[in-house]
């Protein structure tokens, strides 16, 4: 809503001019509905892979076949249908997030569905969570916290006809160009070749398609946005229907090559990089198509980057030392004095060696 501000300025003549000046006020509503919506997903999405782990770990143990060899047991546990149900409310949240905050906020705070994941499998499945593990589960939220601290508040597409216009950017043309020509190179060529020796072959395929995904949910969001406020019918608009078909071509791919990638390589590799180019691609899609980072001043946009890094960081630390055991007691022990950590180890070393001499004698 505009509203209009009366100013009056004294001229040298004496006379009064009155000039009307429109502003647009900052309205907090949308911001926090899709803060809302984005942390929400996570939690649901998070919690989705243990009730479904649970529920799949209670059929093996009844002797049915378990899934990865073919088995669909896991249809007639009703937990596994609680964790499907929590997974789609989930992705229905973060889809709807789009429509109210700026993707380079949504995208990010899905992170917060590895710390989710993380704590709760932790609790219910007993995998132990190490120090480290508990230090990236705290950096997570720290870096999340940077980020919506920091990240733009204000939307710069409002309807349909604006981003009509904003599509045909020739920067955000190019972009769709490049992200055609590298995904083509890639599924014909650099993939067959290197795609199996290089783990970050088929990820560039998929986060690069994967930006727009986005763009095309957040375009969606916005339609149907429009559509139920009553603004536009943007059932009539054959925009409308090319982002649904560019949604269904785009995930169809993105899940396609993200499957080959974490057949051919570690789960704990390939969900950090995956989360890397995946975020930094949509951060870069968003600023090039929606502006979001136009009205940020040089703070905002240095504890954005700052709130990534540390998301990245946070990411690495839960998935790929999640298999070394390290706990607190390791830590103390650095903190001894120097002698005391000497005696501790050569009193370790005799016990080994005591250990191996009994062992090799009784052989």
């Amino acid at each position: 809503m505009l509203i209009p501000i009366h100013k009056s300025d004294m001229i040298n003549s004496g006379s009064t001019t009155e000039t009307t000046i429109l502003v647009q006020p900052y309205d907090e509503t949308d911001f926090h509905v899709g803060l809302f919506l984005a942390i929400s997903s996570s939690i649901f999405i998070g919690s989705s892979f243990i009730i479904k782990k649970k529920a799949l770990i209670q059929i093996n143990r009844a002797g049915s076949l378990r899934a990865g060899s073919g088995g669909f047991g896991y249809l007639k546990e009703w937990m596994w249908w609680m964790g499907f149900l929590s997974m789609g409310i989930g992705e229905a949240a973060n889809f709807a997030a789009y429509a109210f905050a700026p993707a380079s906020l949504v995208t990010p705070l899905g992170a917060l569905s590895v710390l989710v994941s993380a704590v709760l499998s932790s609790k219910f499945l007993d995998e132990r969570l190490n120090l480290i593990g508990k230090l990236g589960c705290f950096l997570c939220i720290l870096g999340s916290t940077i980020i919506i601290i920091h990240s733009p508040k204000e939307e710069e597409v409002e309807s349909l006809a604006d981003l009509s216009q904003k599509l045909q950017d020739s920067l955000f043309v190019l972009y769709v160009f490049i992200v055609i020509v590298v995904s083509i190179l890639i599924a014909f060529y650099y993939g067959p070749k290197y795609g199996s020796q290089n783990v970050v072959v088929y990820i560039v395929l998929c986060s690069a398609i994967g930006s727009l995904t986005v763009m095309s949910c957040k375009g969606l969001g916005l339609a149907i946005k429009e559509t139920i406020s009553g603004k536009t019918n943007a059932l009539a608009n054959w925009l409308t229907y090319a982002f649904i078909i560019s949604i269904a071509v785009c995930i169809f791919i993105q899940m396609d090559y993200l499957n080959k990638a974490l057949d051919l390589f570690n789960t704990s590799i390939v969900t950090p990089i995956y989360y890397v180019l995946f975020t930094t691609l949509v951060i870069i899609a968003s600023a090039i198509l929606f502006k979001e980072w136009r009205h940020l001043n040089a703070n905002d946009v240095v504890g954005n980057i700052c709130g990534f890094l540390v998301i990245i960081t946070a990411i690495v630390l839960l998935h790929g030392f999640k298999d070394f055991d390290i706990s607190f007691n390791d830590v103390r022990g650095i903190l001894r004095p120097k002698h005391e950590s000497l005696i501790r180890a050569t009193h370790l070393e005799r016990i080994d060696y005591g250990s191996s001499h009994i062992f090799t004698r009784s052989i």
